[in-house]
């Protein structure tokens, strides 16, 4: 029987983070035992092209973040994204950490299910399956790709080819596949906070008690 090597398998987990809660985090900490990481980096997004800029600051979210993930040693914080000027184009993201891992690692980008509906909007979206691997995750509203209408032929088309439903999979190739990982969903959104936040209500237990006293300290969201 031949000898299969796998190759380590790093996650990626972008997004605004606005604020980073509860429903970011199980989902990066189920991962880590789904799928084997060692370690997932949290990028929070710079000036996102597709959707409006965040309510809070860089600084401010990166600053959440790592308040979040401070006590996780299989968590980190990336701040290239924030530190970039300009507007964020993951496909930059992407390509900065393939020249890093070279062709010792399998890259694998962790978005919601609503996200990647609009994967084909993304700068230079075909190149994305040449840099990283894909993890879906479900989000309110978006259950299954299988069952959401808003995927266009392009990528449906991807999903057909490259979708896999074994994510040790991941670790045969550095790139290239779609999986579909059955992680908890748990019925919260950063907007759903951020409303809490704006109309004085409490956002406890949505969101780490650290978190909660920086957004208080600093007076965001109000």
């Amino acid at each position: 029987m031949p000898i299969i090597n796998k190759l380590p398998l790093t996650g990626i987990y972008g997004g605004t983070f606005d604020p980073i809660h509860f429903g970011h985090l199980r989902i990066a900490e189920e991962l880590c035992d789904m799928i084997g990481f060692c370690k997932i980096s949290f990028v929070p997004s710079g000036v996102p092209r597709l959707r409006q800029a965040p309510a809070a600051s860089r600084d401010h979210r990166a600053a959440m973040v790592r308040l979040a993930i401070e006590d996780n040693p299989r968590f980190e914080l990336d701040t290239r994204e924030i530190n970039r000027p300009g507007v964020t184009a993951t496909v930059q993201t992407l390509r900065e950490y393939q020249h890093e891992a070279g062709d010792n690692a399998a890259l694998c980008f962790i978005l919601g299910i609503d996200a990647f509906t609009k994967i084909d909007h993304w700068t230079e979206w075909p190149e994305l399956f040449n840099l990283c691997h894909f993890i879906i995750v479900p989000r309110p509203g978006f259950t299954s790709l299988r069952e959401t209408r808003q995927l266009s032929a392009a990528v449906q088309q991807e999903l057909f080819s490259r979708h896999i439903v074994n994510g040790s999979d991941l670790a045969l190739q550095s790139s290239g596949f779609i999986y579909t990982a059955q992680t908890s969903m748990l019925e919260i959104s950063a907007s759903q906070i951020r409303t809490l936040f704006s109309t004085g209500k409490s956002a406890r237990y949505l969101l780490p008690e650290k978190v909660l006293g920086y957004i208080k300290s600093n007076r965001l969201y109000t």
